[in-house]
């Protein structure tokens, strides 16, 4: 085990390297005393996958070995299996796959700068393509092409009419696409690869040795008491917390990932699309506009494999809980905060509807 499974533990030399070292994930998972760092990173991996939409290890100093990293991601998919929680399986192959694509893509572009990038735990474009069994499907032309039949497996996992054959340009049985594109479509083939076979059949003895952990999943996902039939734009009663990412928002600054995924879920929940998201954060630039767009279409799926914004623990765990108020002591998410809100104000001109645009 390397460096590079470490980074993308889904590829077929990190299982391998994992089946060639003879580890026992069931002595890793049952074992005695502290819980296995390989256990540990299993459970923050699934905690942000669902909660934050990536797969990264949380940004508060703690280190895992290159072993605990690659051993993790098998043990993050029987914990993702116990989960009685609906659209665990989509959130966390999603999360996964968007965690790979920001470093494959931050990969390649170094590869293009710099060959000795390469090295180490870099990945080349003809490494995934390979991994994939795509290297016969993908030609590079002056962009990029794909054949047919592989395109058309490809786009089923990505939305927008875009994608449809009838408005590709097809020569010789391969279908032009950029080198954006081929990347969204690698995107697809490392989510669709990383929820084959979920939920996994966890053997018995593993899933009582889960017990504990699934539970502390479990609790951080516990629904809190909102209908989800918020129709009412009224920025001036989020909460504190809300306000503030917005207010950074407005001001031009980048917000780091969980804040920002923070945030657009929570107005994703509430209903606004994604025209709407930009609009309320005043967003003037295309290149922020087409992340932001991006993220809120990952968000706005089917109800079951809806992402719900973090909760007030989780905010609080990643230092986006400011200044909270007496309404703050009585919930524990921001979307009871809002609701709360809305029910104490009473009639509220939505802000869609407002001249002066402000938070108040």
């Amino acid at each position: 085990m390397d460096s590079l499974h470490a980074r993308y533990p889904f590829l077929a030399s990190a299982r391998e390297a994992v089946r060639d070292a003879n580890v026992d994930l069931a002595e890793i998972v049952a074992g005695e005393g502290d819980r296995h760092p390989a256990v540990e990173r299993g459970v923050e991996r699934v905690r942000r996958a669902l909660l934050d939409g990536t797969a990264r290890p949380p940004e508060d100093g703690r280190r895992w070995g290159t072993a605990a990293e690659v051993l993790s991601y098998p043990i993050a998919r029987m914990l993702v299996s116990l989960l009685d929680a609906p659209g665990a399986v989509e959130k966390y192959a999603s999360a996964e796959a968007a965690t790979a694509y920001e470093r494959f893509t931050e990969d390649f572009e170094a590869a293009a700068g710099d060959l000795k990038s390469t090295r180490g735990a870099s990945l080349t474009l003809d490494t995934l393509l390979s991994d994939f069994d795509l290297s016969e499907s993908v030609v590079e032309r002056d962009d990029f092409g794909v054949a047919v039949g592989t395109y058309l497996s490809l786009v089923e996992g990505v939305d927008g009419d875009d994608w449809r054959l009838v408005t590709r340009r097809l020569s010789d049985g391969v279908v032009a696409v950029s080198e954006a594109e081929l990347h969204e479509l690698l995107r697809t083939a490392v989510e669709a690869r990383v929820a084959a076979d979920l939920p996994l059949s966890v053997p018995e003895e593993i899933a009582d040795a889960l017990d504990e952990e699934v539970a502390e999943l479990e609790s951080s996902f516990t629904d809190a008491d909102f209908s989800h039939d918020i129709d009412t734009l009224a920025p001036g009663l989020f909460p504190p917390c809300m306000k503030h990412l917005l207010s950074q928002v407005r001001d031009g600054e980048a917000l780091a990932d969980h804040s920002e995924f923070a945030l657009t879920a929570f107005l994703t929940s509430i209903g606004l699309d994604a025209g709407e998201i930009l609009a309320l954060c005043e967003v003037r630039t295309a290149s922020r506009a087409d992340r932001l767009r991006y993220r809120v279409e990952r968000l706005r799926d089917e109800r079951t494999a809806q992402y719900a914004p973090p909760s007030c623990a989780s905010l609080q765990a990643y230092g986006d809980c400011v200044e909270p108020d007496e309404r703050c002591e009585t919930i524990r998410h921001p979307l009871a905060y809002y609701e709360k809100a809305l029910d104490e104000t009473g009639t509220v001109t939505d802000w869609r509807d407002r001249e002066d645009t402000r938070l108040a």
